[in-house]
C-alpha cells in the first residue's frame, strides 16, 4: 500500500466517524472487541432484482412498488446493481437512474450499496463517483475478471487501492467466483482491509473456513465480512460475519431478518431450524434457476418479478413447477 495512503489513515477514519455519527445498531460480530465500525453493516441486505417491462426496458414504477413493499421489512439497507440486478445488462445511464430512483424511495437510516465495479480501474472510479452523486452510501466493487490470468495479488491490490483512494464513499470488496471465475485472494483482502476507505467484503464463495479466516485476519481493522448467500448465513455468523447480502431476501425478507436476529441473540437452535428451511429455496433461486427463478418466486410473494433482459431466458413450465415445489416442501407456499 502506498505510504501516502497509510499516512492518511487516521484522517480518513476521523472523517468517516464524523460522517456516520448517526445512531447505529449494535456491533456486528466481525468487529474487534471494544470498538465499533465507522459504518455498521450488520444486518440483511437484499440485492435488488431490476424490474423490466415486457419490452425489456427498466420499469421504474414497478421498482418503486417493490421498494414500497420492502419498506416494512427491517433490512439494514439495499444493494442495487449487483449480480441479481442484471448489472452487466444495464447501460451506464440506466445504472445511475436506478440508484437515483432507489435513493429517493429509501429512508435515510437505511444504507444504499451500489455496484460500481468495471473491468478497468479508470472506469470503476468514474462509475463509483457517479454512484455517490446519485445517492449511494457505499460502493460495492466486484473483482475485474476478463483478464483473470493477469489478476495477481499485486494487480488487484493496486486496482482496489486506487478505487479506495478516489472514492468519495466507503468501498466494499465483492468476490463472486461463480460469476467471475476469480476468488479475491486472502493476501489481497488482508492488505486491502488496512485501507481506511475499504470497510468490508461481500464474499459469495461459500467457503466458511475462508470466511472465518478473513474475520480473524482483519480483526484489528475497521473491516466487516458479509455473507453473499442465504444458504450459509448461519454458518457465516458463527465464524464472525456481520451481515448478509442474500438474493433470497428479495423473496423471503422477513425470515432472513429473523435468522439474523436469532444468530445475534445467540439462539442457535432456533436459527438452525430456520436456516435448514432456507437452504433449498436459496439454491433454487441462485445456482439452480438463477435470476429467472428469483423473479418468478418474487411474483408468488407479492412482488413484481417480470422478465429478465435477454439473453437470460424465462423458466420452462417444468422448471416453474419444480421451483414451486421447492418452496412448498419447505413450508413457504
Amino acid at each position: 500500500m502506498a505510504l501516502s495512503t497509510r499516512l492518511a489513515s487516521s484522517l480518513w477514519r476521523a472523517l468517516k466517524a464524523l460522517h456516520w455519527a448517526a445512531p447505529r445498531q449494535c456491533r456486528g460480530l466481525s468487529t474487534p472487541q471494544g470498538s465499533e465500525p465507522s459504518l455498521n453493516l450488520r444486518g440483511i441486505f437484499p440485492p435488488l432484482a431490476t424490474p423490466f417491462s415486457p419490452t425489456q426496458e427498466v420499469d421504474y414504477a414497478q421498482l418503486e412498488g417493490n421498494l414500497h413493499r420492502y419498506a416494512s421489512i427491517p433490512f439494514r439497507g439495499l444493494v442495487v446493481l449487483g449480480s441479481n440486478g442484471e448489472c452487466p445488462y444495464l447501460t451506464p445511464c440506466e445504472k445511475v437512474e436506478v440508484v437515483s430512483c432507489v435513493r429517493r424511495a429509501l429512508p435515510r437510516d437505511r444504507l444504499l450499496l451500489a455496484g460500481s465495479g468495471c473491468e478497468s480501474t479508470q472506469a470503476t472510479i468514474k462509475l463509483t463517483v457517479s454512484m455517490a452523486e446519485a445517492g449511494a452510501d457505499v460502493a460495492l466493487v466486484v473483482t475485474p475478471c476478463y483478464y483473470r490470468g493477469a489478476m495477481t495479488n499485486a494487480a488487484l491490490i493496486h486496482h482496489y487501492t486506487e478505487v479506495g483512494d478516489a472514492s468519495p464513499i466507503p468501498v466494499v470488496l465483492y468476490s463472486v467466483p461463480a460469476n467471475t471465475g476469480l476468488d479475491l485472494p486472502m493476501e489481497a483482502i488482508i492488505t486491502l482491509a488496512q485501507h481506511p476507505n475499504i470497510i468490508g467484503i461481500k464474499d459469495s464463495g461459500g467457503d466458511i473456513t475462508r470466511m472465518g479466516l478473513m474475520v480473524h485476519k482483519t480483526r484489528q481493522e475497521d473491516f466487516q465480512v458479509l455473507a453473499g448467500s442465504a444458504g450459509f448465513l448461519l454458518a457465516s455468523y458463527a465464524v464472525g460475519a456481520s451481515g448478509g447480502v442474500c438474493a433470497l431476501a428479495n423473496v423471503l425478507g422477513d425470515p432472513l431478518c429473523q435468522l439474523d436476529r436469532l444468530c445475534h441473540k445467540g439462539q442457535w437452535q432456533e436459527g438452525r431450524d430456520l436456516q435448514h428451511r432456507l437452504i433449498e429455496p436459496n439454491t433454487a433461486v441462485t445456482r439452480r434457476f438463477g435470476i429467472p427463478g428469483l423473479k418468478k418466486a418474487m411474483e408468488w410473494f407479492g412482488y413484481y418479478g417480470g422478465p429478465c433482459r435477454a439473453p437470460l431466458a424465462p423458466l420452462s413450465p417444468a422448471q416453474v413447477e419444480e421451483l414451486r415445489s421447492t418452496f412448498s416442501a419447505n413450508g413457504w407456499l
